[in-house]
C-alpha cells in the first residue's frame, strides 16, 4: 500500500514538472514574439520615417563616415538602388523591344545579317554605287531599246546594305528564280547643279521632267514591261546650292520564273548613286 501511495505521489510529481515546463516555453514564446514584433514595428515606422525625412540632395555639410553609419541613409541607399536597376531593367528591355520593332519595318533595307529579323526566301535589295570608269548608262534610242528612260547599271548587290537571297543580279537587272507575287520598290535620288556650278549656263526650260520607271523584261517577249512610274517637275535651282530631289514607288507585280527587273531614269546624268540614297530591290510575298 505505502508503494503504490508513493508511485502515484512520484507520477503527480512528473506531471506537474511537465505541465510547468510547457507552461514556461509558452510564455516564453509569447515573449519572444511579442519583442520581435515591436523590433519589426519599431523598424517600419524608423524606415518610413527615413524616406518622408530624407534630405535626397546632401548639402555636403555631413562627412561620407558620418552618412554611412547612419541607419536612414543606408535604407534609402538600398532604396535608391533597387528602383534604378528596376527601371534600368525595364528601361532596356522597352528599348530591345523597340528595336526590334524598327528593324523589323526596315526590313526592305536590312543587312541579313542580323539576328531575329528573318528574310523573305526570296528577296534582293541592291543599292547605288559610284563608278569612275564608266556612266551609269550606255542606251541608244528609244526605238532599239523599248523601254523609256536611261537604264542604271552601276548597282552593288553584295556589301553595304545590300544582299541577295535566292536571287541574282546580272547586269544590273535582278533575276526571279520562281513564281509568285512579289513586292517592288525603288528610289532614285538626284542632284541638279545650281546656276554658279554650270558657270552661269543658261537653261532653255525652267524646269526639269525627272522620271523614274520600273519595267520586268519576259523571255517570252520581246519588249520589256513597264510596271511603275513616278515622275516630278523640279526648278533649277539659282544660287550656290544644288537642287536635292528624290523619286521613289513601290507595288506588287505577279512575276514568272526568268523575269528580269530594272530601273531607268530620264535624267541618268544628274542621278546621285549614293547607296543609302538610291536602291531598288524586290522580294517574294505570296
Amino acid at each position: 500500500m505505502a508503494i503504490s501511495v508513493s508511485l502515484q505521489c512520484l507520477g503527480l510529481i512528473t506531471l506537474a514538472a511537465i505541465l510547468l515546463q510547457a507552461i514556461a516555453v509558452a510564455v516564453s514564446f509569447m515573449y519572444f514574439n511579442k519583442v520581435l514584433n515591436t523590433m519589426q514595428e519599431s523598424f517600419s515606422r524608423s524606415s518610413v520615417s527615413c524616406l518622408i525625412n530624407a534630405n535626397l540632395h546632401s548639402d555636403g555639410k555631413d562627412s561620407s563616415d558620418d552618412k554611412k553609419s547612419d541607419p536612414c541613409w543606408q535604407v534609402t541607399q538600398q532604396l535608391h538602388y533597387h528602383i534604378e536597376k528596376t527601371m534600368a531593367d525595364r528601361f532596356q528591355k522597352e528599348i530591345s523591344t523597340a528595336m526590334r520593332e524598327k528593324l523589323t519595318g526596315v526590313m526592305p533595307i536590312l543587312n541579313p545579317g542580323v539576328r531575329g529579323v528573318p528574310l523573305p526566301k526570296v528577296a534582293a535589295h541592291v543599292t547605288g554605287v559610284i563608278s569612275s570608269t564608266q556612266p551609269p548608262t550606255a542606251e541608244g534610242s528609244r526605238s532599239s531599246r523599248g523601254y523609256l528612260g536611261e537604264r542604271i547599271r552601276a548597282w552593288e548587290g553584295q556589301r553595304g546594305l545590300s544582299f541577295l537571297q535566292n536571287m541574282e543580279l546580272r547586269g544590273g537587272e535582278l533575276l526571279v528564280p520562281r513564281a509568285g507575287l512579289y513586292y517592288i520598290y525603288a528610289q532614285t535620288y538626284f542632284r541638279l547643279p545650281s546656276t554658279e556650278e554650270t558657270e552661269g549656263e543658261a537653261y532653255e526650260e525652267e524646269e526639269a521632267q525627272l522620271v523614274q520607271y520600273i519595267y520586268k523584261k519576259m523571255s517570252s517577249y520581246p519588249v520589256p514591261i513597264l510596271l511603275m512610274k513616278s515622275s516630278r517637275s523640279a526648278c533649277w535651282p539659282r544660287g550656290q546650292e544644288p537642287g536635292l530631289f528624290s523619286l521613289h514607288q513601290a507595288g506588287t507585280a505577279f512575276l514568272q520564273p526568268a523575269d528580269r527587273l530594272f530601273i531607268t531614269v530620264s535624267n541618268a546624268s544628274a542621278m546621285e548613286m549614293d547607296g543609302r540614297a538610291s536602291y531598288f530591290g524586290a522580294f517574294l510575298v505570296g
